[in-house]
C-alpha cells in the first residue's frame, strides 16, 4: 500500500483515532462533568471535517486494492453525516442531562455510527459496505436502548435488533450470490463482469439480486420492511430518534448506489422494477397510515417511509438527473427531520415527553418563534412553495415525467396532497388549540441558535436552491 491509500481513507483513520482519545478520556470523567466528553466528541466532528476538506479528492480514487474508492460523491456525503451528527450531539446535549443520561455512551456510540457511515460512504466492494453497514448497525442498536430503565425503548432495541440481524442475513446471502456467479465482489468487477458475459444476467444473479433489495430496503425502511421504523422511533429517547433520522439516511443512500448503480448497473431493468413496486407501496402506505398516528414520533416515522418511497423513485429512473434529485432530495429531508426532533427535544423537559401530537397545542402563545421554526419545518416535509421539500419532490416528479412515468407522476402529487393533512395537523394545533402546558422552553443559547438556523434553512434552501442543485447534478449528473 501507498501514500495514497492512506490520504485517501485519512478521514476514517483520524475519525477511528479520535474515537479511542475520546473513549479514553471519557474513563477519567465524573459523571456530572461528562460536558468534558461533550466538547470533545465536537471537537473530534470538526477536526474530522477538516481532514475531508484537505483530502478532498479531485476525481474519483481506489485504493486499498479496490476495496475503497475516494471521490465527490462520498465526500459530500461523509460532510452531510459529520455535520448532522454534530447537530444531533448538539441537540441532545440538554435533554440528556436533564434526564440523567448524558453518559458519555451516546457519543461514542454515536462516533462508531458515523465510522459506519462513511466507510458504507466509500466502500467499492460488497464485503467493505457489508463491514461498514454492521458497524453503523450495532451502533445504533446499543443506542435504542442506552436508557436501560426504560422497558419500551429496551422494546424497541429487542425488536430492531432481531429484524436487523435478518435483514444483514439476507443481504449477506445475496452478496454470497452475487460473488458466486461473477466470481467477485468489487463493483467495477461485478458491472464488468456483467456487461461482458450477458449470460449472467440470469436466474442466479436475479436470486441474489433479490436479496440484495430485501437489505437495502430494511435500511432504509421501505415497504414491506418497514415494521422496525415507526416502533424504534417511538420507543427511543427522543435524541436517539434524532440520531436515526438524520446522518443514517445518507448512507443508506450510499449503500443503494454503490451497489445497486455502480456495481449491478447492468442489470437495472431487473432492479428498477423491484425498486419501483417498493416505492410505490412506501408512498401509500407511509401517507395513508401516518394520518391516524397521535404520537408525533411514530408520525414522523411514517412520513420517513414515505419520503424514502419518493427518493426510491429518484433511483427507479436510472439517469443521471434521476440519481442528482435523490441526492438533492435525501439532504433536504434530512435537514428538515434534524430539526423536526429538535423541536421535540425543545419542548421535553425532566420527567416530560413531548411526544404526542397535542403536546404542541398552543405552542405560538409559548414561543412565538419556535411555533414559526415548526411551522417551516412541517411546510418543507409536505412540499409547499416556497420552501424546500416543495423543490425535492418537483425535482423527483419531473425525472419520473421524463422517462414516461405519467401514473407514478400523478400518484406522487396525490400522495402529497394526503401528506400535507398530518403535517398540517402540528400547524392547526401550534396556533389554533388552546395551550394546556404553560411551562417555559429550556434550552441553552448555542442550542436556540443552531435550531433556528436549521429551520430557517428549509427557506433559504428553497428559495436559492440553485448551489446544493448544481453541486448534486455535478457530482451524480
Amino acid at each position: 500500500m501507498t501514500l495514497t491509500d492512506y490520504i485517501a481513507a485519512a478521514p476514517e483513520m483520524t475519525l477511528l483515532g479520535l474515537i479511542c482519545v475520546v473513549m479514553l478520556v471519557d474513563l477519567f470523567v465524573e459523571d456530572e462533568s461528562k460536558t468534558v466528553t461533550f466538547w470533545l466528541t465536537m471537537i473530534s466532528l470538526a477536526v474530522t471535517a477538516v481532514v475531508l476538506g484537505a483530502t478532498a479528492p479531485m476525481q474519483s480514487t481506489v485504493v486499498f486494492y479496490g476495496a475503497y474508492v475516494s471521490d465527490p460523491f462520498s465526500q459530500i456525503l461523509k460532510l452531510g453525516a459529520v455535520l448532522f451528527v454534530g447537530v444531533a450531539f448538539l441537540y441532545a446535549r440538554d435533554y440528556l442531562r436533564v434526564n440523567d443520561l448524558h453518559k458519555g455512551e451516546y457519543y461514542l456510540l454515536g462516533l462508531f455510527g458515523l465510522l459506519g457511515m462513511m466507510i458504507m460512504m466509500s466502500a467499492n466492494s460488497l464485503l467493505t459496505m457489508y463491514l461498514g453497514l454492521e458497524t453503523l448497525a450495532l451502533s445504533m442498536y446499543a443506542l435504542v436502548a442506552i436508557d436501560r430503565n426504560n422497558v419500551l425503548a429496551a422494546e424497541s432495541a429487542m425488536k430492531y435488533f432481531v429484524l436487523g440481524a435478518i435483514a444483514s442475513g439476507a443481504l449477506l446471502y445475496g452478496i454470497s450470490w452475487v460473488y458466486g456467479v461473477t466470481g467477485s465482489l468489487n463493483f467495477v468487477e461485478i458491472s464488468q463482469a456483467i456487461s461482458a458475459d450477458p449470460g449472467l444476467n440470469s436466474l442466479p444473479l436475479w436470486f441474489g439480486l433479490a436479496f440484495l433489495v430485501v437489505g437495502i430496503a430494511f435500511k432504509f425502511g421501505a415497504v414491506p420492511f418497514h415494521m422496525w421504523l415507526p416502533d424504534v422511533y417511538e420507543g427511543a429517547r427522543t435524541p436517539v430518534a434524532l440520531y436515526l433520522a438524520s446522518a443514517p439516511k445518507l448512507a443508506a443512500l450510499a449503500l443503494i448506489f454503490r451497489v445497486l448503480v455502480d456495481g449491478l448497473g447492468g442489470l437495472h431493468e431487473t432492479w428498477s422494477t423491484m425498486i419501483m413496486f417498493v416505492a410505490v407501496l412506501s408512498i401509500l402506505v407511509g401517507n395513508s397510515v401516518a394520518i391516524a398516528q397521535t404520537n408525533i414520533k411514530r408520525m414522523l416515522g411514517y412520513s420517513t417511509i414515505a419520503h424514502v418511497g419518493f427518493i426510491l423513485l429518484a433511483i427507479y429512473t436510472g439517469t443521471d438527473g434521476g440519481y442528482a434529485s435523490a441526492l438533492f432530495y435525501v439532504l433536504t429531508y434530512v435537514v428538515a427531520a434534524a430539526g423536526a426532533f429538535g423541536i421535540i427535544i425543545l419542548l421535553s423537559r425532566r420527567g416530560y415527553e413531548a411526544e404526542l401530537l397535542t403536546d404542541f397545542k398552543g405552542l405560538n402563545a409559548r414561543s412565538p418563534w419556535f411555533a414559526l421554526m415548526m411551522l417551516f419545518l412541517m411546510f418543507s416535509m409536505a412540499g409547499v412553495p416556497p420552501f424546500v421539500g416543495f423543490l425535492s419532490k418537483l425535482y423527483v416528479i419531473r425525472e419520473v415525467l421524463a422517462i414516461g412515468g405519467v401514473g407514478l407522476a400523478v400518484l406522487m402529487v396525490l400522495a402529497s396532497v394526503i401528506g400535507a393533512y398530518y403535517y398540517l395537523k402540528v400547524i392547526w394545533y401550534m396556533y389554533f388549540e388552546k395551550a394546556e402546558d404553560q411551562a417555559v422552553l429550556q434550552a441553552s443559547t448555542d442550542t436556540r441558535l443552531v435550531l433556528s438556523a436549521n429551520s430557517l434553512a428549509v427557506l433559504a434552501l428553497g428559495i436559492l436552491p440553485g448551489g446544493l442543485l448544481a453541486l448534486c447534478i455535478r457530482i451524480l449528473g
